[in-house]
């Protein structure tokens, strides 16, 4: 995994506060690969409850997240169980590592 301890504590506590302490993230794509240089941090966030408001979190996620790391881009994909399984949510809940 290509992220610091800081990186990972700082996307632990930003998902924490803007989904709960419930909410599980996972790094996926090609960051998962230490042998790879650059590339964009991905990130599925899971929420076991339903979020009726998920596009706006989702939205301040990734903002707060490049104030606190720096301007880089980042995805981040937020599921609940209302959020159907398509093949991107798969693939990262398959080969996606806990941050």
């Amino acid at each position: 995994m290509r992220l610091s301890e800081t990186e990972r504590a700082v996307i632990r506590d930003t998902v924490r506060e803007l989904f709960g302490p419930q909410a599980r993230v996972r790094l996926f794509g090609s960051r998962t690969d230490d042998a790879a240089r650059g590339g964009d941090i991905d990130l599925l966030i899971e929420c076991p409850e339903p979020l009726p408001d998920r596009a706006a979190r989702t939205h301040r996620l990734v903002a707060r997240l490049q104030m606190r790391l720096g301007d880089q881009r980042i995805d981040a994909l937020v599921v609940d169980p209302t959020t159907p399984a398509t093949p991107i949510v798969r693939v990262a809940q398959h080969t996606g590592i806990a941050v």
